[in-house]
């Protein structure tokens, strides 16, 4: 419900979306076999190649997920761990320094989560940060839920969705700006 209200924003805010609903794809999990270590391409084919050029293609990435176990779902945890074959592309392949200072896309992350600790988002945005990186991308905002378990709890957080809808409409006028950025690998 959040996802669908931070897409009307950005889609009122003059945006094209190219929805990908990870859960209608074919993706196995990374078996590390580290055949990319030769020109940086998967050694696995499934939908990942298709899921991964969108993603390179697109001026802006929104992400949305549950917060399962302090972490993304497994749908997004098997993409990001898929993508170790970008980052062994840019950073075993591609050392050169300049090569690196690429175009920054810009991402939008909704997360939603049931409890109220304070640490919940703690392990799922450090994992983020670096997942973007490999896409050249920078965290540009976050809307980051508690208190959401089951299917329209949304509705129950008005602050939520119009925050969903303004942050989406926000994103879609900065997206389309890029950036050179410096080279990002530190860790």
């Amino acid at each position: 419900m959040l996802l669908s209200m931070a897409v009307k924003g950005a889609r009122d805010g003059g945006a094209e979306i190219d929805p990908i609903v990870l859960r209608d794809y074919q993706i196995s999990p990374c078996l590390e076999i580290y055949g990319c270590k030769k020109d940086g391409e998967c050694a696995i084919k499934d939908d990942f190649q298709q899921i991964r050029d969108r993603l390179l293609s697109a001026d802006g990435i929104m992400i949305a997920t549950p917060v399962f176990f302090y972490t993304v779902s497994a749908h997004l945890k098997i993409l990001m761990d898929r993508c170790q074959s970008l980052w062994v592309k840019k950073y075993w392949i591609g050392n050169d320094v300049d090569e690196r200072q690429q175009i920054v896309r810009k991402a939008f992350l909704i997360a939603a989560g049931a409890t109220k600790g304070k640490k919940l988002f703690d392990g799922m945005l450090l994992s983020m940060k670096y997942f973007l990186d490999v896409l050249d991308a920078r965290l540009e905002n976050r809307l980051l839920c508690r208190g959401l378990d089951f299917e329209g709890d949304a509705l129950r957080f008005p602050e939520y969705m119009d925050a969903a809808y303004r942050m989406g409409m926000e994103f879609s006028r900065s997206a389309g700006r890029i950036e050179t950025g410096e080279p990002r690998g530190d860790g």
